[in-house]
């Protein structure tokens, strides 16, 4: 799979750091019991630890607003996918379990401070792109609304856009008939490539300890 990084991100964003897995031949399920525990154990504490933070004190949702006023986007309005997800566990909302990928998906984006994308590799069509939205670019996102991605970073196929690190799109959404996946992880600027490549490494390696298959990794810079 031939994943690149449009042009119109390298001039607006020129530090942006971008991971791409692939995974073949997984199983994805029910997440096991002591995956479904940590999480929630990390959930726990991870609410303590927010009990008396502000947002921005936390430096991927600093870093990542700050992405999305660059490319024009308002992160008041149109919050990085980690600030949403960090905003419900300060409230006590803790997630509940839904499919093995996606739990590990927002664990990792929990645990790393970073928006995270994971999608159906089956239901992207021919090459990648990481690009910045135009005024017609779209989906239907995964709580069920029209995402408008128009000065937006995010992903795009032959079909059109399907995720960004605002909101991901149904369309490309996996599912326990998933057998290969793209995910794609959503690296602080300020990160070495070296940390970058460790990281991807250490997220591979449990994602196939849970899921079985193969993987391939890569930096985008």
């Amino acid at each position: 799979m031939n994943v690149v990084v449009g042009q119109d991100v390298l001039s607006k964003l020129p530090s942006s750091k971008f991971g791409i897995i692939h995974y073949k031949d997984i199983i994805v399920g029910t997440s096991p019991q002591m995956l479904k525990g940590r999480i929630r154990l990390f959930q726990e504490s991870l609410h303590l630890d927010l009990e008396d933070k502000d947002m921005k004190e936390i430096s991927g949702v600093a870093e990542w607003r700050a992405v999305f006023k660059e490319t024009g986007t308002d992160p008041s309005r149109y919050r990085p996918s980690v600030e949403a997800l960090y905003r419900r566990i300060k409230k006590g909302q803790f997630l509940e379990p839904f499919n093995s990928a996606v739990d590990l998906n927002n664990f990792f984006s929990m645990k790393y401070e970073i928006p995270f994308g994971v999608y159906d590799a089956d239901k992207i069509i021919g090459d990648v792109t990481i690009a910045v939205g135009d005024e017609t670019a779209c989906y239907e996102g995964l709580n069920g609304r029209e995402i408008k991605l128009f000065k937006m970073l995010h992903m795009k196929d032959e079909a059109g856009s399907f995720g960004s690190p605002f909101v991901d799109s149904r369309r490309t959404a996996v599912s326990e008939e998933s057998t290969s996946a793209l995910h794609v992880v959503y690296f602080k600027p300020s990160m070495q490539s070296g940390e970058c490549e460790e990281m991807l490494s250490a997220i591979s390696e449990m994602f196939l300890q849970v899921h079985g298959g193969t993987s391939e990794y890569w930096v985008l810079n």
